[in-house]
């Protein structure tokens, strides 16, 4: 990079362009999916306060969390590392296989929550909205299952396609669709007295929902290796401000979502939909006269859950043949259809048995979430030369730090 570049490319990292604003959109995108669609359905388990707390504290939690991984990515030697060469240059081989196993683990779960989840919205459709019985469940969720992985099996590029455009109409939609229910905001919620004493504790247990929620950390290798291309040594400016983008936009449209929900609907029925195992936006459409919300509330969750399931599914294939060829001999094309047989079967099975998704969402999807998102960069801060001109300050450290072990210390509180 000739000097007169590296100049232009240090002043344009202070301003925003056309493509940092894609970036966002892109972060944004990522972490948009069906998490958004059950959070309401916890964050306002605890009544209105607590609600305006977590609102408060889940954009600076996001951005730091985000902004910490991807000057970790930054701090690899080669321009071109993604995060597990990152994680093998800094801890060695050990390091990497335990960080690969513990992103397995962090994706494995959200396929089988998808599974779930998928089930749950088309029986409701049908039952609800079309006047139709329910299809015996192994059935449905074994044709659903199979028709999804078969889009992605066969159509891959396809499908990464479609599910990439259905995300800005699935903005679009969830933006009209808190709009459309600020008429029906009503009081019931915010006429519940806080319980001060327990309202820690009631922020704590729902610190996993938002970690899960506004996750985007598949994307941040590859997002932090394109701004260093372009950035050079000034990329970490750059990645800080699109993260701190991204961020504000989850905060002020996830968070304006939920609250929109929050306020149409009471405590009860906020309770009733987490029993039914249901999404919010198919429990709108069982309760609301409206037939637009009535239509248009599953076909949204069909979409978010739909869109969801593609890119986790090939992130946790991807990752149990990584597991697989580093654990055994056999051909790498037997590995990847043994990888692919056990993903589908044990997501059927899961759709079958129908455990509670925010319980699946808490108990298996953030602690590995935040264990490798909000931990495993302030670790290497303490740690890792390397990191040592990447590092944030103490204040933002301890904060990332704290959140983490709260969405994992609040998992295990959750099961005693």
């Amino acid at each position: 990079m000739t000097t007169t570049t590296t100049a232009a490319a240090s002043r344009s990292t202070s301003k925003w362009t056309y493509k940092d604003f894609t970036w966002a959109l892109s972060l944004f995108g990522t972490a948009v999916g069906a998490g958004v669609l059950f959070l309401p359905i916890k964050a306002g388990a605890g009544g209105f306060w607590p609600l305006v707390i977590l609102a408060l504290i889940a954009a600076p939690m996001t951005w730091f969390a985000h902004k910490s991984l991807a000057r970790f990515v930054l701090s690899a030697k080669n321009p071109e590392a993604d995060i597990t060469d990152t994680v093998e240059e800094h801890f060695g081989k050990t390091g990497a296989n335990l960080i690969t196993f513990a992103y397995f683990f962090a994706i494995y779960p959200i396929v089988l929550i998808y599974g779930v989840g998928i089930t749950n919205t088309v029986d409701s459709f049908l039952v609800n909205q079309m006047g139709m019985e329910s299809i015996p469940r192994w059935l449905l969720s074994g044709c659903l299952i199979a028709a999804m992985t078969c889009g992605v099996v066969f159509g891959k590029e396809l499908m990464l396609k479609a599910t990439s455009a259905m995300v800005y109409p699935l903005v679009f939609i969830l933006l009209a669709l808190s709009l459309y229910l600020i008429p029906d905001w009503n009081t019931s919620m915010m006429s519940v007295s806080p319980d001060w004493g327990s309202m820690p504790s009631v922020i704590w247990l729902a610190i996993p929902i938002i970690v899960f929620s506004f996750n985007h950390s598949p994307i941040i290798s590859q997002f932090s290796k394109e701004q260093r291309r372009v950035y050079g040594e000034d990329a970490v400016k750059k990645t800080d401000m699109i993260t701190g983008g991204a961020a504000m936009m989850l905060m002020g449209f996830v968070m304006f979502f939920v609250f929109s929900v929050v306020l149409s609907l009471s405590p009860e029925q906020l309770a009733i939909a987490q029993e039914q195992n249901i999404s919010v936006l198919s429990y709108l459409a069982n309760v609301h006269e409206s037939p637009l919300i009535s239509i248009l509330g599953p076909v949204v969750a069909f979409a978010a859950i739909t869109s969801s399931y593609f890119g986790h599914f090939l992130g946790a294939h991807e990752g149990l043949v990584g597991l697989g060829k580093s654990r055994s001999k056999a051909p790498v094309s037997m590995i990847e259809k043994a990888s692919l047989l056990f993903i589908v079967i044990t997501t059927w099975i899961v759709a079958i048995i129908n455990p509670s998704i925010l319980g699946m969402i808490e108990t298996m999807g953030a602690p590995m979430i935040a264990a490798i998102l909000f931990l495993m960069p302030v670790f290497a801060m303490k740690k890792v030369p390397a990191m040592a001109k990447y590092k944030t300050s103490a204040p933002v450290q301890i904060f990332t730090a704290i959140c983490g072990i709260a969405a994992i210390t609040s998992v295990i509180y959750g099961a005693f």
